[in-house]
């Protein structure tokens, strides 16, 4: 496999973890997948959830939290860290400010247009950042933004299809839909990249996501131009992924008709492993009384059918019966629980097994 440059950053392994909230992808996944030259990335959403039981000062717990997994992080591995920063969070400043101020390498931000992402930055700052986005207007209109607004064009773009897990940036009805599937728009997103390049003689590699998950598959979209791919659910059961073990556990039971699609509190379609507890929330018997955490913009306490925040930490702690997990569509693939060096090994030896087979046709 080739290497990946973003900025003056060179990824010896063209794969990057994809952040996993709340908890999932903290200090300890993401340093393993740096060590075995990858981008580990922390999630940052709800992060400051974890291991409280109060419910006051969210805000500095959360900056507070972000701060510590970061150092915790880099006293692990000398590879590259990225932090995943969604735009509907409301403390969304706050994560970024203090990203960088710790000297995250990359900063991945989605769902939604992370418009002002690089006004962050100061004069010193050698943070690179990364919007995730769903099509190629997306990602047209976030470079024309930045250029115009900052002068700055994104490092890299992930473009993530319907296939992934978490939330997803599509309306229900078009997940289905040709247009929408990741080869597709991969190769969409490559055409707006290559005229910024034409424009403004600067390479923004492009990485694809969602329902990757062998080396096969990598190399598919390796070999359509993408520079990287990125993966979540392939690193959810490992040892080194920092969410429990009654969750991983759920992952290595699923099957493929365990994988739903759920409306979030979000306002967004997400995938999810289908449980009691989403059945529960259907059937209205987990709304909230009060919003505890004002953690997400676009949800409204008074229509919510569940608080996503807490129902992701529950999962996270184990307690599948008052939560759930996101995941991608290959949820039903996983067998058992491994390590992230063996998931890389593997991934290297079917990418060349799919070489091989191209050649010998």
């Amino acid at each position: 496999m080739r290497s990946i440059n973003i900025g003056d950053l060179t990824i010896p392994i063209p794969i990057v973890q994809g952040g996993m909230g709340i908890g999932v992808s903290l200090s300890g996944l993401a340093s393993a997948v740096a060590n075995m030259g990858g981008i580990g990335v922390i999630s940052s959403v709800g992060i400051g959830l974890i291991g409280h039981e109060t419910h006051r000062q969210y805000r500095q717990r959360n900056i507070d939290a972000i701060r510590r997994e970061i150092r915790k992080a880099r006293e692990k591995t000398r590879g590259v860290l990225g932090v995943n920063i969604m735009s509907v969070i409301t403390n969304f400043r706050d994560m970024v400010r203090t990203s960088i101020e710790e000297g995250i390498d990359i900063i991945f931000a989605g769902a939604g247009l992370p418009l002002d992402l690089p006004g962050y930055l100061g004069e010193e700052s050698n943070t690179r950042l990364v919007p995730i986005v769903s099509s190629a207007r997306a990602a047209s209109i976030i470079t024309k933004k930045w250029k115009q607004n900052y002068n700055y064009l994104p490092d890299a773009i992930v473009v993530e299809g319907p296939k992934a897990g978490g939330h997803l940036g599509f309306k229900a009805e078009a997940l289905q839909d040709e247009a929408n599937r990741l080869e597709n728009l991969v190769d969409d997103v490559l055409e707006v990249t290559h005229q910024i390049e034409e424009q403004y003689n600067q390479k923004i590699p492009v990485i694809a996501a969602g329902g990757i998950y062998t080396g096969a598959d990598m190399h598919q979209f390796l070999s359509r131009g993408a520079a990287a791919v990125q993966l979540g659910t392939r690193f959810v059961a490992t040892e080194e992924c920092d969410a429990s073990g009654a969750f991983k556990d759920a992952f290595v039971q699923a099957g493929e008709q365990d994988i739903r699609i759920i409306k979030s509190p979000v306002g967004m379609p997400g995938r999810s492993l289908s449980n009691h507890f989403l059945q529960e929330a259907e059937e209205g018997k987990r709304r909230p009384s009060v919003c505890r955490h004002h953690c997400i913009k676009s949800c409204d306490p008074k229509t919510t059918t569940y608080c996503i925040a807490e129902a992701l930490l529950s999962a996270y702690q184990g307690n599948m019966d008052n939560g759930f997990a996101f995941t991608g569509v290959n949820a039903g693939k996983v067998k058992s629980i491994s390590t992230v060096r063996k998931v890389f090994n593997q991934l290297k030896s079917e990418y060349k097994q799919a070489q091989k087979n191209i050649k010998a046709v």
